[in-house]
């Protein structure tokens, strides 16, 4: 049986840790806020952004002169898995969600011959990948100075990745975040980026071509194709940011509550323990009496 001593070190320690679980919620509280508006906000724009490329797309004929983000390599051999995760833990399941999804993924195409590549926006998909799949990580962005994300972060990425395609590194890009759907709730989402697949927007969103473009629509094309590639990062990145601050507010306030559960339970034998140590020394009180 534990010393009235260790309980009491346990008890104060646990007591510790619920003060910090709790200021740790109050926290991602306060940042989900605003980080909710900005997901929301940038959702629109970039789904409207799809929905007028599809309609350019519809306009165009693709051949050899059409912009390699439209057409693709012609193969579909190599390809490239952008996994965007958090800088820092203790956000609940929200990084293994998104890190379990890439690797379905990565294991669905390496059973069919191809070969899988992974780049990693943030810190914490790294272990699982790395351990997984070792020497298959090409880059990691770091992102542990950014407080709050700005379209230029998802922009310098997006140069990165472009850089990489045209340079022959991969076919065929995906990207996997979180979107943010509450705080209870974050969705492990998969989108391909590169190229960019306008058929299925366009299918999706209904649109119809009728608008007379000037300049023509493949100079458009070219302009916006890497746009959009920003584009859609920057939101993954909103999502995730978003996602990850839902998640640990959800997960501290499961960590408060559990350690509440455990200092009551802690007290309650604590209480008993020390219960029994005084029945225990006025037994020996009495007997001592009662010998004399």
């Amino acid at each position: 049986m534990p010393s009235l001593k260790s309980l009491k070190v346990r008890i104060t320690s646990v007591k510790s840790t619920q003060k910090i679980t709790k200021a740790m919620k109050m926290v991602a509280a306060a940042k989900l806020r605003r980080a909710q508006l900005a997901a929301e906000a940038g959702r629109p724009y970039a789904e409207r952004l799809n929905a007028v490329m599809a309609s350019l797309a519809s306009k165009v004929t693709i051949g050899p002169n059409s912009p390699k983000l439209l057409a693709g390599t012609g193969n579909d051999q190599c390809h490239m898995l952008v996994v965007a995760t958090s800088e820092r833990g203790l956000a609940g399941a929200f990084n293994t969600n998104i890190v379990r999804a890439a690797r379905k993924k990565a294991d669905e195409l390496i059973a069919q011959g191809k070969t899988v590549k992974f780049y990693l926006i943030g810190k914490k998909g790294r272990p699982v990948i790395s351990r997984l799949f070792p020497g298959k990580i090409v880059h990691q962005v770091d992102q542990s100075h950014i407080k709050n994300v700005a379209f230029a972060d998802a922009h310098e990425v997006a140069e990165d990745l472009i850089a990489r395609f045209n340079g022959g590194e991969y076919d065929i890009a995906h990207l996997f975040f979180a979107k943010f759907k509450s705080a209870l709730e974050q969705i492990p989402t998969e989108l391909q980026i590169v190229p960019v697949p306008l058929a299925p927007a366009a299918e999706a969103t209904g649109v119809s071509a009728a608008v007379e473009y000037e300049p023509d629509e493949d100079e458009i094309l070219a302009e916006l194709l890497p746009r959009n590639v920003a584009v859609q990062l920057f939101r993954a990145m909103l999502e995730n940011a978003a996602s990850e601050q839902g998640s640990r507010m959800t997960a501290m306030d499961n960590a408060t509550r559990n350690a509440g559960d455990m200092i009551n339970k802690l007290t309650i034998q604590y209480n008993r323990t020390r219960q029994a140590a005084i029945t225990t020394e006025l037994i020996e009180i009495i007997a001592g009496a009662e010998a004399l």
